[in-house]
């Protein structure tokens, strides 16, 4: 049986799709009753039998800093896919994402070592990724890490789970990290990255912040980390980037095939002096807040 947490989050609910397509038996965890619905209405965009494929699956309400109801969750499990998460780049929220990207991650790894799991699949970020000395050179899975580099809250707690998943592999634990960009997927338009993304653009959105980034569609995740756990491949990471784009061209690109006025100003302040400001400055103008799935 495989075991998915973080079920109700955009890569989570496209993830359950793809493996009760297969006929996999799964489990998989939510925090809050309410957040399923969610679930339904992205399986209702790929099959007229949403409902059906959705009770194929076992969920159980497990937070991953619950001990005893993850270790319920884990009973009968061969393969692993860690997907919950905390998403904020306020540094206020500090606490929190350590809690939930660190401390809950380390309780998964022990949880798959304490009950041999066959493969755990952990969805990192490519905001764990080091930044290179060079600007104009793009990075790698090889870009060594710099703690002293100005990293956002974010990219430190991602950055400090993919240190737990590494240290289970020492253990003996087989395990692949994915590091996605900006995951882009439909049928999600009320929260996670793309849901958030899609409607401030479509609200209007008259600002625009100077950088770039990567895109990835959340079917390329999706198949990449499955093909991961299928595959005699352990031990590695892979950044999962389709194209990088500034995000003026891909804020006017989607402007435009909503129908809406695309930003023309940019928004220049003391903010874009640092990659993390950036960041936050971005996560400001799309209307993100802090949110855990």
């Amino acid at each position: 049986m495989i075991l998915v947490t973080g079920g109700t989050g955009l890569v989570g609910s496209h993830l359950l799709f793809k493996l009760i397509s297969n006929n996999e038996n799964v489990r998989a965890t939510y925090r809050r009753k309410k957040t399923l619905e969610r679930v339904k209405h992205v399986f209702s965009y790929f099959s007229d039998d949403a409902e059906t494929l959705f009770n194929k699956i076992e969920w159980v309400e497990a937070d991953i800093n619950d001990i005893p109801k993850l270790e319920a969750a884990f009973k009968g499990i061969s393969h692993v896919y860690h997907c919950a998460a905390f998403v904020s780049f306020e540094p206020d929220k500090y606490k929190t994402l350590r809690k939930i990207n660190i401390n809950g991650t380390s309780n998964i790894v022990n949880l798959c070592i304490s009950n041999n799991i066959v493969k755990l699949c952990y969805v990192s970020s490519v905001a764990a990724i080091g930044n290179d000395s060079n600007p104009e050179k793009l990075v790698d899975e090889k870009t060594v890490w710099n703690a002293e580099d100005d990293n956002s809250v974010y990219a430190i707690t991602k950055y400090g789970a993919e240190i737990e998943v590494w240290r289970s592999t020492q253990e003996g634990l087989d395990a692949v990290i994915v590091n996605p960009g900006i995951i882009l997927g439909g049928g999600y338009w009320n929260g996670g990255s793309s849901g958030n993304l899609f409607k401030q653009i479509n609200n209007g959105m008259s600002y625009y912040v100077n950088g770039i980034t990567g895109y990835v569609d959340v079917w390329d995740v999706i198949n990449a980390m499955h093909q991961l756990m299928i595959s005699t491949i352990k031990n590695e990471n892979f950044i999962l980037v389709a194209e990088n784009l500034s995000f003026k061209a891909f804020q006017t690109k989607t402007a435009k095939s909503l129908g809406v006025k695309p930003p023309t100003k940019e928004a220049k302040s003391w903010l874009l002096n640092t990659a993390w400001r950036l960041d936050w400055l971005q996560f400001k103008l799309l209307g993100k807040i802090g949110r855990a799935h």
